[in-house]
């Protein structure tokens, strides 16, 4: 078993103050920022339905929301981002999730914990979230946007694992590296099978208990080895790799309808060649 790094607590780079806290003011900035957002984001959603997504430009979805083009150029940088204006924000709330894990908890249930900010963030509108479902499958400009921006959820949760365990000192044996990567790519594998299944029965049923379904089956699987070398209260938290940092990523294919459990043994019998 590889031993826990010897570093500061995790840092990363994000839009919250450096010092833990916000202004009231700040805290406004942000409220607003995503208000404006989410209005844009409807006017795209709005003329991508009605008059199909090629044929909306810019200018309409800003004139749809009532504000100049240079607004939405504050906000989006091309009109396929415009209809995901959540995931930034929520990447934050699931690294802040990570931070604020307690010493004991197995990382893994943290990571569990963390991707749940996902979940909710399409959850808390079921009507908005079917509708942009049904676009992305339809639109491959839209289908990449959304491939990109789970890549980033998974390199966060690859991060945090990673930064449990001594990768310098991988020796034949020690497979925590390898477990913490493939765990990673799990638990978002988990969480988006529920998610399209969710998002096919027209955001009915109760999402979370699924969820929680599908994280006892990676738990089970995976959960044995992670955190097991987990610093004790009084010892050093692990170092995760610098935001920016690129990492080597462990990639499995699946088909969407393939039952979870189906997958996790798949992924299992990988581990154990």
């Amino acid at each position: 078993m590889s031993q826990p790094v010897k570093a500061t607590r995790t840092q990363r780079n994000r839009s919250n103050s450096s010092d833990g806290g916000e202004s009231a003011g700040s805290r406004r900035a942000a409220a607003q920022r995503l208000t404006m957002r989410r209005k844009l984001a409807a006017a795209a959603m709005e003329l991508f339905a009605t008059q199909g997504y090629e044929a909306t430009t810019v200018d309409e979805i800003a004139a749809r929301a009532g504000v100049a083009r240079r607004t939405f150029f504050r906000h989006f940088r091309s009109k396929e981002e415009a209809i995901f204006p959540d995931h930034d924000d929520t990447l934050v709330r699931a690294a802040a999730v990570l931070d604020a894990a307690p010493p004991h908890e197995n990382p893994l249930d943290t990571v569990c914990r963390g991707i749940k900010e996902v979940m909710r963030m399409y959850a808390a509108s079921p009507a908005v979230s079917v509708e942009r479902y049904r676009l992305t499958r339809e639109v491959p400009a839209l289908r990449e946007r959304e491939i990109a921006s789970v890549a980033r959820y998974e390199r966060l949760f690859t991060r945090y694992l990673l930064g449990h365990f001594d990768e310098g000192a991988h020796h034949d044996g020690d497979d925590d590296p390898l477990l913490a990567e493939v765990a990673a790519s799990a638990v978002v594998t988990a969480h988006n099978h529920v998610l399209r299944r969710w998002l096919r029965a027209r955001g009915e049923g109760d999402v979370e208990a699924q969820l929680d379904h599908a994280f006892a089956i990676v738990r089970e699987t995976f959960g044995t080895g992670i955190g097991a070398g987990r610093p004790t209260p009084g010892r050093p938290a692990a170092s995760v790799s610098p935001a920016g940092e690129e990492e080597d990523v462990v990639v499995m294919v699946a088909r969407t309808d393939a039952p979870l459990n189906e997958v996790m043994r798949t992924i299992e019998r990988a581990l154990k060649r």
